[in-house]
């Protein structure tokens, strides 16, 4: 959002929850304040409500002084991991009721005789057919047969369902019979959330709009619900100011359109992140880094380049093959491209099969949490390991809120992993956090060449409570030898919210060729697409200035996979189309070094976004050589490098001011992580207060 709106007079409020901690930060007048507290995973938003408070106290405000709050989540994300969404019911075109079970018929691994699939959010049994359909251009072949829909919602019901998707054959194309059905349904069944194809994802590719379609109606009801709490229990305590919610895709929009549309709330925490990381990429001048976000619960990693996050239209969720494109649920929405694998602080370790340590996916979460919490929990997890490293003081962890215990944490690894390998805990400690730090480092080499990237001049901006921690390690494991802590990278994501703009983007299939483009429908097409992006951003924008960007997905005829390719925010000319067809063969040639002389191009797909301006980031000169502050405190710490035990010198962050600088091994320590300067590091603060870590030599 705008940091010049009339709302900046008083201040901001945002909340990201995690699986472990729940984020919260509060900015006014140049000044932040933040809180990070457990998350409750029964009922989210009383962690929310839990941080919110704490984090005013912090600030010295009151609900009253909060102008616009910003939230994002990985509730609906997990619900669909978990399965725990609402019994959903599918109607369809007659002789498609199985296309989210077959999907494209690929298989992720050609060489695996006994493949998983992942499994539809909706049993055969509830998916249920009606007579219609529509040909391409959306001409009715059959009509909609009425009286088996409204059978088709009786059956539903009877049979518990709570939500109901409708996808038809190139609904895409023509809503009508989607938005009939829609009506019937409503007559039959008043109170049924109900989510459709056109509305959810207007694109062609049935199996991807269909899944989802499913997935929103699936996730749809504990959505609103807990949307609904959140909104009651925030004007219980004051705090009535407008809630927007953080977007898939990098953007926030009202509470109402995440109602509507949850969705394109999966990935809503992860992209505040990648937000934050572009900012700060930005405030520092660097065009390539790489965003690197460890949670209690997930890392994640990001590439942003020109200040920008990579980003998509597809997503994957639930990957049953970690690292591998296609295991998953494929969710056709506006997305940030990331790579998100299960190792935060709480994921769990063990000895598997074959007598290796494994780390992850699953996670202690916050409830009982790694056995040093003292909650109950008696299973090692990753900030176990760091603590029997050395790495973490027991008594200052998470800013004194959260004491840690030493002795379970020993019992716990001595038992899951140190027994099966005759290690000591301390030795299978480093043998965990080694491992964790190679699956990261392993995810961003994967990032990387999927996105034909590499990592050669690129900086890490870490972040996150345990970014930071292993930050320079897995620094060290993909050759990157510059790695940046901004302030506040604990909360960072949180952060990231009040970074971003108001913005709602909307996609739309329109099939067309180059040698018989219809400029007129495609100038129509884009009309309405921005204008009704433009609705959505205006119920949040506080009447601020918005640009708007516009793109074609393109392919030569024939192919397989689009290229996206920038268009003019304007009704197009008969140059603007000639100029558009040889960028594609400009893009084409950058991926694939050269263009198919000849070839034909067709154009399947437009998107239209809308979005507030945000203001540029200003550059800071950097300062003047200040002397290092003396550490508060020394403590035994174990390379996971060189398994070596030495006295690390412990830095007060708050301390050091900017032009100072430290030499590893060393720990800068703050409330909410811990910033590691290895050995051979060396770690300056810059003009903005941030650590800017180099690797000597």
């Amino acid at each position: 959002m705008s940091e010049t709106t009339a709302a900046d007079s008083r201040a901001r409020i945002a909340a990201d929850i995690g699986g472990t901690f729940t984020d919260v930060a509060v900015e006014k007048g140049g000044q932040r304040w933040t809180a990070k507290v457990l998350t409750t995973p029964r009922a989210p938003e009383l962690g929310v409500l839990e941080g919110v408070k704490v984090a005013l106290a912090r600030a010295g405000l009151t609900p009253a002084d909060i102008a616009v709050m910003i939230h994002g989540t990985t509730l609906a994300t997990n619900a669909i991991i978990e399965r725990k969404g609402a019994p959903t019911g599918f109607i369809t075109t007659e002789g498609f009721r199985d296309v989210l079970a077959l999907g494209n018929e690929s298989r992720y691994d050609q060489y695996d005789l006994n493949i998983e699939i992942p499994k539809p959010l909706v049993r055969r049994r509830h998916r249920v057919t009606v007579t219609e359909r529509l040909d391409n251009t959306g001409q009715v072949l059959r009509p909609l047969d009425e009286a088996q829909v409204a059978a088709a919602a009786r059956f539903l019901r009877e049979e518990g369902m709570q939500a109901i998707a409708i996808g038809f054959l190139h609904g895409f194309v023509n809503p009508a019979h989607e938005k009939r059905a829609a009506e019937i349904v409503r007559e039959v069944w008043p109170e049924a959330p109900i989510s459709i194809s056109s509305e959810v994802s207007p694109e062609m590719r049935e199996w991807e709009r269909f899944s989802t379609t499913v997935a929103n109606a699936y996730v749809q009801p504990l959505m609103a619900g807990y949307l609904a709490r959140l909104r009651e229990g925030l004007n219980e305590m004051g705090l009535t100011a407008p809630v927007f919610m953080m977007l898939s895709g990098g953007g926030l929009t009202t509470i109402e359109t995440a109602s509507r549309f949850p969705i394109r709330l999966v990935e809503s925490g992860p992209a505040g992140g990648a937000i934050f990381s572009a900012f700060v990429a930005r405030q520092k001048g660097w065009e390539k880094v790489l965003s690197f976000d460890m949670g209690g619960t997930t890392a994640k990693v990001c590439l942003i380049d020109e200040f920008t996050p990579q980003a998509s239209r597809v997503f994957e969720v639930a990957r049953i093959g970690r690292f591998q494109k296609g295991s998953g649920m494929p969710l056709r929405i506006p997305v940030i491209e990331m790579v998100e694998i299960g190792a935060g602080g709480g994921s769990l370790a063990k000895i598997d099969a074959m007598g290796r340590i494994q780390v992850g996916p699953e996670s202690a979460g916050s409830d009982p949490g790694p056995a040093c919490y003292g909650r109950g929990g008696d299973k090692p997890a990753v900030t176990d390991a760091n603590l029997l490293l050395g790495r973490y003081d027991p008594a200052t962890f998470a800013g004194g809120n959260l004491a840690l215990h030493p002795e379970p944490a020993a019992a716990a690894m001595a038992e899951h992993v140190g027994r099966g390998l005759k290690l000591e805990a301390p030795m299978a400690a480093l043998g965990v956090v080694e491992m964790v730090d190679e699956n990261m480092a392993n995810a961003a080499r994967v990032h990387a060449i999927e996105s034909g990237k590499t990592y050669e001049g690129r900086a890490v901006v870490a972040f996150g409570g345990g970014g930071p921690v292993h930050g320079y390690r897995v620094c060290e494991k993909i050759g990157v030898n510059r790695m940046l802590v901004p302030s506040g990278a604990g909360v960072g994501s949180a952060i990231g919210f009040l970074r971003a703009p108001v913005a709602y983007e909307v996609v739309r299939s329109l099939y067309q060729r180059f040698a018989s483009f219809d400029r007129a429908a495609v100038n129509g097409l884009l009309g309405d697409m921005s204008a009704e992006a433009s609705r959505v951003v205006a119920n949040g924008s506080f009447g601020a200035e918005t640009t708007e960007h516009r793109i074609a997905y393109m392919r030569y005829v024939g192919q397989g996979h689009e290229i996206a390719v920038v268009m003019p925010a304007r009704d197009l000319s008969e140059q603007d189309v000639i100029d558009l067809r040889a960028a594609y063969d400009t893009e084409y040639a950058r991926f694939y070094d050269r263009p198919v002389p000849g070839s034909d191009v067709e154009i399947m797909s437009f998107a239209v976004t809308v979005s507030t301006l945000v203001d540029e980031a200003e550059p800071v000169a950097e300062p003047e050589a200040a002397p290092a502050p003396k550490p508060i405190r020394h403590q035994q710490v174990r390379d996971t490098a060189s398994g070596e035990v030495r006295d690390w010198a412990i830095y007060a962050r708050d301390e050091m001011a900017p032009g100072a600088k430290v030499h590893g091994p060393a720990i800068i320590a703050e409330d909410e992580t811990s910033t590691l300067v290895g050995p051979g590091w060396t770690c300056a603060v810059d003009g903005l207060g941030y650590l800017e870590l180099v690797k000597e030599g």
